[in-house]
C-alpha cells in the first residue's frame, strides 16, 4: 500500500467489509478538516484552492495582478485558499499587495516548489477542495496535479502568459487558462 492509498483510508486496518473505510469518493481523515458534513456523512470537497507559484509567476516579462489570478480560479468555484508562496528574497511590497489581495503568504528558504507540491497533494489527498488551481510556469506540478486527478478532484493550470505556459503542466490539468489571454 502506498503512501497515498494509505492516506486515502481512515484506518490502514479497515477490515474486508469496509465497516471502517469511506465511500470511494469521500472525504478522508488527515490532520486538517472537514471530513463530516454536520449529520456525520463523509463531507464531499468544495471550491477551489489556489496555490501560486511566485517566483515564477511574478516576473519582470510577465504582467499578473492578483484580481486576475484569483478571477481564473474562480471560474470554477469559490476559493477555499488562495496562497502565494515566496522565497526569502521577496519584496515586502510583494508580501504587502497578496494579502491586502486575501492572499496567505507563505515563505520558503530557498525554493518554493517543494512546499507547494506537498501543499497541493495534501489538499488532494484530504480533498480539501473540488478544484486545485496551480499558477505556474513551472513542469515541476505536473506530478501534484496528477496526484490531484488520482484523488478524483478536478484541476486547473493557469500560465502567467503565453510565454509562461508549461505544455506539460496544461496537459496534466483537466483546464488550462492563459492569463492575457
Amino acid at each position: 500500500m502506498g503512501l497515498f492509498d494509505w492516506l486515502g483510508t481512515s484506518s490502514p486496518t479497515a477490515d474486508a467489509a469496509g465497516d471502517d473505510t469511506p465511500p470511494a469518493g469521500a472525504g478522508h481523515a488527515g490532520p486538517h478538516g472537514p471530513w463530516h458534513d454536520a449529520d456525520g456523512s463523509y463531507a464531499e470537497p468544495r471550491g477551489v484552492a489556489l496555490f501560486v507559484d511566485g517566483p515564477n509567476v511574478f516576473r519582470d516579462e510577465f504582467d499578473v495582478d492578483f484580481a486576475d489570478l484569483r478571477a481564473a480560479a474562480e471560474a470554477d468555484g469559490d476559493l477555499v485558499t488562495a496562497r502565494l508562496y515566496l522565497d526569502e528574497h521577496a519584496t515586502p511590497g510583494l508580501i504587502q499587495a497578496a494579502e491586502a489581495n486575501g492572499f496567505q503568504v507563505v515563505t520558503t528558504s530557498g525554493d518554493v516548489d517543494v512546499k507547494l507540491a506537498v501543499d497541493v497533494a495534501t489538499f488532494a489527498a484530504e480533498r480539501r477542495a473540488a478544484t486545485v488551481a496551480v499558477a505556474s510556469r513551472d513542469t515541476d506540478f505536473k506530478p501534484a496535479l496528477e496526484a490531484a486527478n488520482e484523488y478524483g478532484l478536478r484541476t486547473l493550470a493557469i500560465a502567467p502568459g503565453s510565454y509562461g505556459r508549461s505544455d506539460a503542466l496544461r496537459r496534466s490539468a483537466d483546464d488550462a487558462v492563459t492569463l492575457g489571454e
